[in-house]
């Protein structure tokens, strides 16, 4: 399918491996030139490398902390102009309901509700002026059904959710569309650090632990961040106008829930 956004570019944070990496490989694949960011260089650096040489497509590559002041100021300079903008950000620790203070919520908001909130204050504009933008926030399959020891970043993506729910009725009028993807797990570093702490805490091996898992999911298996970044695309072309604040859950089936 011609997605239709050949010649777009997009900023797509927090890509240079995972499921960032997964939305601008297919986002590149459909043409799209890119503004990528991390916060190391060096995987940085390497995941433009490959996209620019197997796509040909434009490639900036930003090393920041997008839940900084600073990280934004540089990743807006690159980024301004953009026609797409894919917010991510790596999830907030789990603990348990008591092990958590102020400034451990504050983190939380500022990298998860806070930062994506201000790159589509900064960006949307431009995109209403042209009459045409998308937007993807990549937030969790929690929101819909919360993860007790992910209190924080259930707390902050619901809060960003709330935020989209409301913005994206008040720009969808002037052709700028705006959803959210909440993934389950896949085949990402996070799956596995998810899976070393399983294996630690109960006393067996991280294979033993991912099977596990994988047999609580209907799929039987992990998500890839190809297939992530697939759906990620077809939000951002031309198909999907009609699409307006939504949150499409890639979970394998995991969530048990009639809508």
């Amino acid at each position: 399918m011609d997605l239709g956004i050949k010649g777009k570019r997009a900023l797509v944070c927090a890509s240079s491996k995972g499921l960032g990496r997964g939305c601008a490989e297919a986002l590149a694949e459909a043409g799209v030139d890119l503004v990528l960011n991390g916060r190391g260089a060096e995987t940085l650096e390497a995941t433009a490398a490959h996209i620019r040489d197997t796509h040909g497509v434009n490639v900036v590559a930003v090393a920041a902390d997008v839940a900084t002041d600073t990280g934004r100021d540089a990743l807006l300079e690159a980024a301004a102009g953009v026609d797409i903008l894919v917010n991510n950000a790596g999830g907030p620790p789990p603990g348990l309901w008591s092990d958590w203070d102020r400034d451990d919520f504050i983190a939380a908001l500022d990298a998860n509700m806070l930062a994506p909130i201000a790159l589509m204050k900064a960006l949307m504009p431009g995109m209403i002026d042209k009459g045409w933008g998308r937007v993807v926030n990549i937030t969790s399959g929690s929101v819909k059904a919360p993860i007790p020891q992910l209190g924080l970043s259930n707390s902050a993506r619901a809060g960003l959710t709330g935020y989209v729910a409301g913005t994206a009725r008040q720009v969808a009028e002037f052709g700028v569309n705006v959803n959210n993807m909440l993934p389950g797990i896949h085949a990402t570093d996070r799956a596995v650090s998810l899976d070393t702490g399983v294996s630690k805490a109960q006393g067996i091996d991280i294979e033993t632990a991912r099977a596990n898992r994988q047999a609580t999911i209907p799929a039987k298996r992990y998500g890839t961040a190809a297939e992530f970044g697939a759906m990620c695309a077809f939000l951002c072309s031309q198909h999907a106008g009609f699409i307006v604040g939504q949150n499409i859950v890639l979970d394998g089936g995991a969530i048990n829930a009639t809508i």
